[in-house]
């Protein structure tokens, strides 16, 4: 979930109200982290978000002890932007702040950011495009290695804008065993892959990942973790009865939730149901 220190629409509180509403006993907050001044968009919201993330530590802090009364866990995350040859950068920032799990995330090709504009991908030919998604996967392959993160977010991504190209391009041999050493290297380096609705409400209209990623993840016994990217009070949770179905379609019962390097499992309680 992310909340209005960032470009979220709502309060933490707000957020974590509406979570609450969709009766979620395990809440997890996880705002995006600054990035390198390298590395933003166009418009953007990184000097707002560094003014506020001391006050969303305190902010989330506070709710996860008045919850507690109540049996509900709320837990404090971050959502940390990988920028290849600037781990220093997410290493210092880390080091700060008592995070019980770091999502990493893909966001950025170079000093672009990839998944603002469908206009920025309309000039690019087929093979421009295949040469990006090459470049995602090898930067994802870097993040994994990195051991800085305990989830990968929205793990094809690239395919925001594109999706009909990326379904071309995962299909060749090659690309498919690229994709497949991205997945090993997040299971032998102890990461969880996100499944998450975002997608279905982006311009690609699937979840995130696609088929051929999830049934690769299950060959691999690449265990997952549940995500609604929320950024307003209507999308904490957002089509969790659709992941779980989806999951299972792949022969997967369970999900995780990770806290301070240690991962829960909680199975679904029916396929179709979370």
């Amino acid at each position: 979930m992310h909340t209005s220190h960032s470009h979220g629409e709502a309060s933490t509180r707000d957020m974590y109200l509406a979570a609450r509403s969709k009766g979620l006993t395990i809440i997890g907050f996880s705002e995006h982290s600054p990035r390198p001044e390298t590395h933003s968009y166009p418009t953007d919201y990184q000097e707002k978000l560094r003014e506020g993330i001391p006050a969303y530590v305190r902010e989330v802090s506070a709710l996860a002890r008045s919850a507690e009364e109540s049996g509900v866990e709320v837990l404090l995350g971050i959502e940390a932007d990988y920028i290849p040859m600037r781990e220093d950068f997410t290493v210092s920032f880390l080091r700060n702040y008592p995070f019980a799990y770091v999502i990493g995330g893909l966001h950025f090709q170079g000093e672009w950011g990839f998944d603002r504009s469908a206009d920025d991908w309309m000039p690019l030919s087929g093979t421009e495009r295949a040469k990006i998604y090459v470049r995602y996967y090898e930067d994802m392959i870097r993040m994994c290695k990195s051991r800085l993160f305990d989830i990968v977010a929205h793990p094809d991504l690239v395919k925001i804008f594109s999706i009909a190209d990326f379904r071309d391009w995962i299909a060749e041999e090659s690309s498919f065993s690229l994709v497949r050493d991205a997945l090993i290297a997040m299971r032998d380096n102890g990461l969880l892959m996100e499944v998450s609705s975002a997608g279905l409400r982006k311009p690609c209209k699937e979840i995130y990942p696609g088929p051929r990623i999830m049934s690769l993840a299950a060959e691999l016994g690449l265990s997952i973790s549940f995500a609604s990217d929320a950024h307003c009070i209507n999308t904490p949770a957002y089509a969790f009865p659709e992941l779980a179905a989806y999951a299972a379609s792949f022969g997967y019962r369970e999900s995780a939730v990770p806290r301070n390097r240690e991962l829960r499992f909680f199975p679904f309680s029916s396929p179709g149901k979370p």
